[in-house]
């Protein structure tokens, strides 16, 4: 009941504090004095403080238009059950009831009363027009696998290696003899003489040729099976860099598929915070209703309300951005309607180095790759002096060249002779011996011998590379480890002062500066948790990339 009363004295226009004038509590000319802009409000945004030697008043805890942070209608020394100050009613309270207040204490009073907290998120997004149904489950190892299909670079890499298989195939088919068949008519033309026609390296107007031919060349480069060599190196190169792709998507679908779960769980972090960010702004609401706190704390409150919500916004708008980029990697078709695992607290634990380092030596794609560029680097040298031996070619035909298209008749020109058998062969061996070419043959070899030391000198430095990434790599993945459990405390305790600056908030023992910084701090760890549980896994995805899986 004395709170009560005490409660409408303060609220009773008219009233003036007792030993003070208006102008001491906030009156225009005392705000425009002391040079605080509070419109013709009391100070503080509708607030009184008593003088400072009134009797049961906690000295630290008064104040006047020049004092503190916190609300001008204070606390006695009196203590309540809770821990909180018993403040203005009860015990020696009952002095602030009978300083009364003024007129524009209560006209800002009825202000915040009125007051609505202002409307919360959501906001409409627009979004690709996804099939409907329950959206796709998506776990970490389905979107790899759907990022094979639909990852350009990937698939170029894939085409890669099926053309150098293609190569080596056809590297390996030309060391062997080709058999083709062919089937001519040679028309002569006549010239009303001799039987044989115009052209004399025929023997007749009509001819016809079927024949069997079998090709093959001896040249240095296919006796010493330098194309083959070349082909399959090249193939080897392509393999290890299809598996660089790999990994290397593996890096990039990692990043986006534990950065849409990062956005989702900052949206909820967010989501919570403009909760605690709306109930704080509604108890400072309701404690300046009560004359415990000043206007300057609802004011506080709002903003930081406010920047709540609108880092909810923000948030949800960051969660559609990595949804989005995410589906890119996983349809053929852009479409949103999937839902990803939150498994980030289950990442693997990070092997002994000692054992990095042997998987990194003994499966990397890197250093593979230029080792196999530099095989086949050596093999176009090789092949370029090659090109100064000389080089055999035989051509085989079986089958006939006759004036009738049969296996025997007679022959035009000499057909005396009668029919005679017209199956046969002959073989042609053409011997060539380079002489001089005006140094093209020896550009060629320099040319190959230059590409050869730069994929030494690449080798060498992809070597040393690996190296480097390995160690800077595994101290990332360490650090990362090291962050994760840090970082997670840090939430916790975060949580626990949020809530222990707010119970003191609650009996006056805090400013509204303390509880926003607070609530910042809990959504700044929280944050910085989940991103280094992020950067953990991506961590490891990198140092697979060296090792793989493990």
């Amino acid at each position: 009941m004395v709170a009560r009363l005490a409660t409408v004295a303060l609220l009773l226009p008219g009233f003036a504090a007792r030993g003070e004038s208006l102008a001491a509590f906030g009156a225009p000319s005392a705000a425009a004095a002391l040079g605080t802009p509070f419109d013709g409000r009391c100070i503080l945004a509708g607030c009184v403080a008593p003088p400072l030697n009134t009797p049961g008043i906690a000295p630290h805890r008064a104040q006047d238009a020049r004092c503190g942070p916190r609300c001008a209608v204070v606390a006695p020394l009196r203590r309540g059950p809770h821990g909180a100050d018993c403040a203005p009613w009860g015990g020696t309270a009952r002095r602030l009831a009978r300083l009364g207040a003024t007129p524009h204490f209560h006209h800002g009073l009825l202000d915040a009363w009125g007051q609505a907290a202002p409307p919360g998120p959501p906001m409409a997004l627009v979004q690709p027009e996804a099939p409907a149904g329950p959206p796709l489950m998506v776990t970490l190892h389905d979107a790899l696998e759907r990022a094979k299909q639909y990852d350009a670079q990937f698939q170029l890499s894939v085409t890669d290696v099926e053309v150098a298989r293609g190569d080596r195939v056809q590297a390996r088919s030309a060391l062997l003899p080709a058999v083709s068949q062919s089937t001519q008519f040679l028309g002569n033309s006549p010239n009303g003489v001799n039987p044989n026609g115009r052209f004399v390296s025929l023997d007749g107007v009509q001819m016809y040729r079927s024949w069997a031919v079998v090709h093959q060349e001896l040249s240095p480069n296919v006796l010493m099976r330098t194309p083959l060599r070349k082909a399959r190196a090249a193939e080897a190169a392509a393999q290890a860099k299809l598996e660089i792709a790999r990994r290397g998507l593996a890096v990039t679908v990692t990043r986006n598929y534990y950065g849409l779960v990062v956005a989702q769980r900052k949206y909820a972090a967010a989501q919570e915070a403009a909760q605690q960010a709306a109930r704080f702004f509604e108890m400072s609401q309701q404690q300046q209703r009560l004359g415990q706190v000043a206007r300057s704390d609802v004011l506080k409150a709002e903003i930081q309300y406010q920047q709540q919500q609108q880092g909810y916004r923000d948030a949800l708008v960051a969660v559609e951005n990595a949804r989005l980029a995410l589906a890119v990697l996983l349809f053929p078709v852009l479409n949103g309607n999937f839902a990803v695992v939150d498994d980030l607290a289950a990442a693997p634990p990070l092997p002994p180095f000692t054992d990095v380092r042997t998987m990194a030596g003994r499966n990397n794609p890197d250093v593979r790759a230029a080792d196999r560029a530099l095989r086949a680097a050596g093999q176009d040298v090789r092949a370029a002096k090659n090109a100064f031996l000389p080089g055999i070619v035989i051509d085989g035909v079986y089958g006939i060249e006759a004036n009738e298209f049969a296996l025997h008749s007679r022959v035009a020109a000499q057909p005396e002779l009668g029919v005679l058998p017209n199956l046969g062969y002959f073989i042609t061996v053409n011997l060539t011996v380079p002489i001089w070419d005006w140094g093209g043959l020896r550009s060629k070899l320099h040319q190959s011998e230059s590409r050869q030391h730069q994929a030494e000198v690449t080798l060498t430095q992809t070597q040393r590379q690996v190296m480097s990434n390995l160690y800077s790599m595994y101290n990332e993945a360490l650090g990362a480890k090291s962050a994760v459990d840090n970082l997670q405390h840090v939430a916790e305790l975060a949580a626990e002062s949020l809530r222990l600056t707010t119970l003191r908030y609650q009996a006056g023992e805090s400013t509204a500066l303390e509880v926003v910084d607070a609530q910042n701090t809990l959504v700044q760890a929280r944050n910085a948790g989940d991103d280094a549980q992020a950067r953990y896994r991506l961590a490891l995805a990198e140092l697979q990339t060296l090792t793989g899986p493990f």
